[in-house]
C-alpha cells in the first residue's frame, strides 16, 4: 500500500526510502538496487536489496538486512553482494534475482572493511573482481576491530606528525591508508538446486595493488568506485601523486598497472602515471571502452584549484602504456593521453565541466554528465577526439526539456540558453531533474544503444529512465537534430505526489548580476499556492545561500537541505546561484577569486531587489536567509552589511566566522586559490572580505549551528560567532553535534536539526505551519510509506 503524506514535514524527507541509482542486468530486463529506511519510531535503520521487472514494473524484496550492501550483477540472474560482520569482517555472498530470500552463498570471508565492489568478465570465462579497503602498513588489509590489533592499544594517546595532513574532513590520518584489492574467481558447480555455479578465488585470493608504490586509492575523503576501472589489461586507478604535498596542492594521477589474469601476485610492472602533457590538477573517472582497448578520464589543468574545469582525456591504445611510448595521436611526445576540444591557448574549446563517463555499447560515442543551468545533464560526443573536433562541440541529448507529457526530443546545442537568459519574473522550470547515474541498458554483444539513467528533482526523490539517443550525427555542419526518445519507467514517489509535491510549485528566475551577466535563481513555492485563487496572499522569503563556493543549487533531491520542506513550512524558497557557481561556464565560477564577498554579495542584493519587484505574492519584509559552509560565510558578511538589515533572521550552518582563521583547515590549496597565496604573501587578501571585520553592524537574529568533527571549518568558528552574538545581546541560538561533521547525516540528529532551524526562522517570520514543534503530531498525520 502507498499512503500520500498529509504535510511535508522533516519527519516525512527523514523516514521516506532512500533508493540507490538501479542497475541493470545483461538482457536490460531486470534492475537491482538498494533501499534504506530509517524508523524514528525503533530508531534503527532497515536495508533492502531488490529487483525491478522492468516490464512489468513490480519490484521484489530479495533481501532485508542492513549488513548487507552493493549488490553487483554477475549474470542474467546471479549477483554477488557485501555483507559486513560483527568484527569488521566483510563477506562476499552470491544470490539470485529468480529466489528472494534464498540463504545466499558465501564465496569468501575477508578479515577487514572491504567497499566500492567492481566485477569484470574475462575472455576465459573468470571473474575479475576489486575492491578497496584500508591497509596497514605492510601492505596488510587492516581491521580495527580485530582481536590483535585491539591488543595493540598503546599506554598513550599522543600523535605526532611531520607532514600534513594532521587530519582530513572529520578524521586524524592515521597510518592505514586506502588501497585496491584485486583478485580471479573461477566458476565451480554449484550445491543446491537453484545455485548451478558459484565462483571460487584463485589460489592468491585478493592481492593489495599498491603495495610499496606510497599510492592511496580511492582518493579520501569522498573517493569511490569512480576512482578505479577494470579492463582487460590491467586496473586504472586515481590517485594523489606523493611528490606533491597533499595539503597545498590537488596533484592526482590516473595510474596504470598491467594485469593479465588478476590472479598475479602483483601487478606485471609498478603503476605508471598516465602522461597529460600541462594538466596536472585532479583526475577523476577512468572509464574503459567496452573492449578494453581506450580509456577516457577527465583531469584539471590547476595544481591548487579544487573546481578547476575538468578536461576529458583519451588513451586510445591502453596497451600502449604498458609497451611505455606515448599513445599515437598526442598533442606532444610526452603525452599519453589526448585531450578533447584542445585549444592552442590551453583553455579547452568546451565551457563545460564534464564529470562521470559511459561508453556507447560500440564504443563509438561518450555520453557524458556535466551540470547546466541547475540540472545535471547529458551530452554526447563521439568517442575519438579527432572525429569529436570535427562534429562540433557536444550537445545535450538528457536532462534540458523533457516533460512527462512528451516523451519524445531532441537535441539541445552545445549553448542551450534556457530562452536567452533573459530578465525574466517567474517561469516553470523545465526538464524533469538531474541525472544521478547512467549506465548501459544492455550489455551483450553491441547492446541496442539505449541507457538507464538514474535520476531526482526537486520534488521527486527517485526516478529510473530509459532513453533511447537515436542516431549520432554526422557532422558539424547537420542541422537537423536527432530524435531522443526516453520512458520514465520507475518513480518512487509518484512524480512527487506521495509527498504531496508537484512540478508546478518549481520554477526559475533570472536577473542582473553585479556586472555585466545574468544570475539564475531556482523558485519553490508552497504546494498550496494559487495565484489566481488567493490573490492578495503573500508567503515570506526564504533565501538559501549554497556552499562550495563552486557548488549551485540543482534541480535535484536532497535529504539535508530540501527546498520544499521550507517551502512547505509556508515560505517562497529563492535558491540563486551567484558569482562562484558551477554550470554557468567558468567566466562565472572563477568570478569569485579574491571576491568573496564582493560579486556574490551584490548578486544577492540584486536577487532580493529583483524578487521584490517582480512576484507580487513574496513578502520581503518577512524574509530570512540561510546558508551552509561558504553559504554561512556569506550569512556572517551579510550580517555585517547593509543586506542584513533586510532580514528578520539568519541561520549560519557551519560557516567562516574570520577568513583569517583559514589556516585552521585541512586543505590549505582552497584558501590557496581562491584568497591569492598564503596569509603571510597577501594578508590584505584575506582581510578584505573578512566578516569579523564588519561585527559592530552584527544586529539580526541568527542560529548558529556547526559540529565538533567539522575539521573543514573546525567548531571555534561558530563559539566565536555565538560569542560575539551573545556578547552583543543579539537574539541568537547556538546548535551543535559532536557526532556530526561538516554535514547533519544522522537521521535523528537531523530530525533536530530541522526543528530548530524551521523554529527559528518561523518565529521572526511570523510562521505557523501545522505540527512544525509537535513530533507526535507528525508522526500522527505525516508518515509517508513510499513505493520502494
Amino acid at each position: 500500500m502507498v499512503l500520500k503524506a498529509t504535510k511535508f514535514t522533516p519527519h516525512v524527507l527523514l523516514s521516506a526510502p532512500r533508493r540507490s541509482a538501479g542497475a541493470p542486468n545483461a538482457t536490460g530486463e531486470k534492475v537491482l538496487y538498494t533501499v534504506s529506511t530509517h524508523s524514528f519510531e525503533e530508531h534503527r535503520k532497515t536495508s533492502q536489496i531488490r529487483v525491478l521487472d522492468i516490464k512489468s514494473g513490480e519490484s521484489t524484496l530479495l533481501y532485508e538486512d542492513p549488513a548487507y550492501s552493493e549488490p553487483i550483477w554477475v549474470g542474467e540472474d546471479a549477483f554477488f553482494f557485501l555483507k559486513g560482520g560483527d568484527k569488521g569482517t566483510t563477506s562476499l555472498l552470491l544470490g539470485h534475482a529468480s529466489q528472494p530470500g534464498a540463504t545466499p552463498t558465501e564465496i569468501h570471508t575477508f578479515d577487514g572493511g572491504l567497499s566500492n565492489l567492481q566485477i569484470l568478465h574475462l575472455d576465459d570465462g573468470a571473474v575479475a573482481l576489486a575492491l578497496s579497503g584500508l591497509a596497514n602498513p605492510s601492505g596488510r588489509l587492516y581491521n580495527p576491530d580485530s582481536d590483535e590489533n585491539k591488543k595493540k592499544v598503546a599506554p598513550s594517546t599522543g600523535r605526532v606528525y611531520t607532514k600534513l595532513f594532521v587530519r582530513h574532513w572529520d578524521a586524524y590520518v592515521t597510518e592505514n591508508k586506502q588501497a585496491i584489492w584485486y583478485g580471479r574467481l573461477e566458476p565451480r558447480a554449484g550445491t543446491t538446486a537453484f545455485a548451478s555455479k558459484t565462483y571460487a578465488f584463485a589460489s592468491s585470493g585478493l592481492t593489495n595493488l599498491l603495495v610499496g608504490t606510497k599510492l592511496q586509492s580511492p582518493v579520501p575523503p569522498f573517493g569511490g568506485t569512480g576512482d578505479f576501472a577494470l579492463g582487460p589489461h590491467g586496473i586504472a586507478f586515481v590517485s594523489r601523486d606523493p611528490a606533491y604535498p597533499e595539503a597545498t596542492t590537488t596533484v592526482s594521477n590516473v595510474y596504470f598497472a598491467p594485469l593479465q589474469t588478476y590472479a598475479e601476485p602483483a601487478p606485471l610492472s609498478a603503476p605508471r602515471p598516465i602522461k597529460t602533457g600541462t594538466l596536472r590538477g585532479y583526475s577523476a573517472s577512468p572509464v574503459f571502452s567496452p573492449d578494453g582497448r581506450s580509456l577516457a578520464f577527465t583531469r584539471m589543468e590547476s595544481p591548487q584549484y579544487e573546481s578547476d574545469k575538468q578536461r576529458l582525456l583519451l588513451v586510445p591504445d591502453v596497451e600502449a602504456l604498458v609497451a611505455g611510448p606515448a599513445a599515437s595521436g598526442s598533442k606532444t611526445d610526452d603525452d599519453d593521453a589526448i585531450e578533447y576540444y584542445s585549444t592552442k591557448d590551453g583553455r579547452g574549446g568546451w565551457d563545460a565541466r564534464p564529470e562521470s563517463i559511459v561508453w556507447s555499447s560500440d564504443g563509438s560515442e561518450l555520453f557524458v554528465t556535466a551540470e547546466h543551468h541547475g540540472r545535471n545533464v547529458l551530452y554526447r560526443l563521439p568517442s575519438h577526439p579527432d572525429e569529436a573536433a570535427a562534429h562540433g562541440l557536444p550537445h545535450i541529448v538528457f536532462g534540458g526539456s523533457e516533460s512527462l507529457a512528451g516523451e519524445t526530443t531532441t537535441e539541445e546545442g552545445p549553448d542551450a540558453s534556457d530562452e536567452g537568459q533573459a530578465v525574466s519574473g517567474f517561469r516553470p522550470l523545465r526538464g524533469l531533474g538531474s541525472i544521478a547515474d547512467v549506465r548501459l541498458l544492455t550489455n551483450r554483444g553491441n547492446g541496442d544503444g539505449r541507457l538507464f539513467i538514474s535520476s531526482s528533482s526537486l520534488i521527486d526523490s527517485s526516478f529510473y529512465s530509459i532513453l533511447d539517443p537515436g542516431k549520432k550525427r554526422t557532422s558539424s555542419s547537420s542541422k537537423k537534430k536527432s530524435s531522443v526518445t526516453f520512458d520514465v519507467v520507475s518513480s518512487q514517489s509518484r512524480h512527487g505526489s506521495t509527498f504531496g509535491l508537484s512540478r508546478q510549485q518549481l520554477g526559475e528566475i533570472w536577473f542582473k548580476g553585479a556586472g555585466d551577466y545574468r544570475v539564475h535563481a531556482l523558485v519553490v513555492r508552497p504546494s498550496d499556492f494559487h495565484a489566481e485563487k488567493n490573490k492578495g496572499r503573500t508567503y515570506p522569503l526564504a533565501l538559501l545561500i549554497h556552499g562550495g563556493p563552486q557548488s549551485a543549487w540543482g534541480d535535484s533531491w536532497s535529504t539535508r537541505w530540501n527546498p520544499a520542506v521550507f517551502a512547505e513550512q509556508g515560505y517562497v524558497v529563492v535558491a540563486p546561484n551567484p558569482t562562484g557557481s558551477t554550470g554557468y561556464g567558468m567566466a562565472l565560477q572563477d568570478g569569485i577569486q579574491n571576491q568573496w564577498g564582493g560579486r556574490p554579495y551584490e548578486d544577492l542584493v540584486n536577487c532580493v531587489d529583483h524578487v521584490a519587484a517582480t512576484l507580487p505574492y513574496v513578502d520581503t519584509s518577512r524574509a530570512v536567509a540561510l546558508g551552509a559552509s561558504y553559504g554561512g560565510y556569506m550569512i556572517n558578511w551579510i550580517e555585517g552589511q547593509p543586506l542584513g538589515r533586510r532580514f528578520q533572521a539568519l541561520v549560519c550552518h557551519d560557516g567562516v566566522f574570520s577568513t583569517l582563521n583559514q589556516y585552521t583547515s585541512e586543505e590549505l590549496f582552497f584558501p590557496l586559490h581562491d584568497f591569492g597565496g598564503t596569509l603571510w604573501e597577501n594578508r590584505a587578501g584575506y582581510e578584505k572580505w573578512d566578516p569579523a571585520k564588519h561585527l559592530s553592524e552584527w544586529a539580526t537574529p541568527m542560529l548558529v549551528v556547526h559540529n565538533e568533527l567539522d575539521y573543514r571549518l573546525p567548531i571555534s568558528e561558530g563559539l566565536a560567532m555565538f560569542n560575539v552574538l551573545q556578547s552583543r545581546k543579539i537574539p541568537s541560538r547556538l546548535l551543535s553535534f559532536p557526532d556530526e561533521n561538516h554535514w547533519v547525516l544522522k537521521p535523528e540528529n537531523s530530525l533536530v536539526w530541522h526543528r530548530e532551524v524551521l523554529n527559528w526562522i518561523n518565529k521572526f517570520a511570523r510562521v505557523s505551519p501545522d505540527g512544525v514543534d509537535d513530533r507526535e503530531a507528525e508522526l500522527a498525520d505525516a508518515t509517508a510509506q513510499i513505493k520502494v
